[in-house]
């Protein structure tokens, strides 16, 4: 399989963590680059960036205290089974040491978490970290991701907008 390289500058405040390994993301050059996906839109309306971003300006998120990564999943399609590389995500979250991880999708964060021994969380701040890194689930950002209830939020963004919040203090220290 084919990965896309990990886009995180020095001191990153929030490192976004998706999944690769899906057939969707086999064929991508840029993080977030499929048809309908709200990645980048969601970014900037966060106000995490100062303009929305397109996928092949990718690598300009460490310039706002960004970073790019993927959980790498497998699955065994005859036994219906999948399996994801932790020990390498924590390896590198414990090397960037971001102030937080996020992932972007609830079911990208619910593998990390039962590989890690933890319930799967819910969307927002999870009980739990990696290194000192604090966790923040987001609701996944693909088009097929429209529904009237987001864990109590009436849309995905006002998760991204809690993140682009508590991480403020962080991203203006920089």
């Amino acid at each position: 399989m084919e990965l896309l390289p990990d886009i995180v500058g020095p001191d990153p405040v929030i490192v976004f963590c998706g999944m690769a390994g899906a057939e969707s993301t086999k064929t991508r050059d840029h993080y977030y680059a499929s048809p309908g996906n709200n990645f980048w839109e969601c970014v900037h309306l966060s106000g995490l960036t100062p303009r929305r971003l397109r996928p092949e300006e990718d690598r300009t998120v460490v310039d706002h205290g960004l970073g790019l990564t993927d959980l790498v999943g497998h699955w065994d399609h005859d036994s219906n089974r999948g399996w994801v590389e932790i020990d390498v995500l924590v390896a590198a979250v414990e090397r960037w040491e971001p102030a937080f991880l996020a992932f972007t999708a609830k079911g990208t964060a619910a593998y990390a978490a039962r590989a890690l021994g933890h319930r799967p969380p819910g969307l927002g701040p999870a009980p739990w970290g990696i290194g000192r890194s604090e966790v923040f689930v987001l609701p996944g950002t693909s088009g097929a991701n429209q529904r009237k209830d987001y864990d109590g939020r009436p849309t995905r963004l006002a998760w991204w907008r809690d993140l682009a919040a508590i991480a403020a203090p962080e991203l203006a220290a920089r």
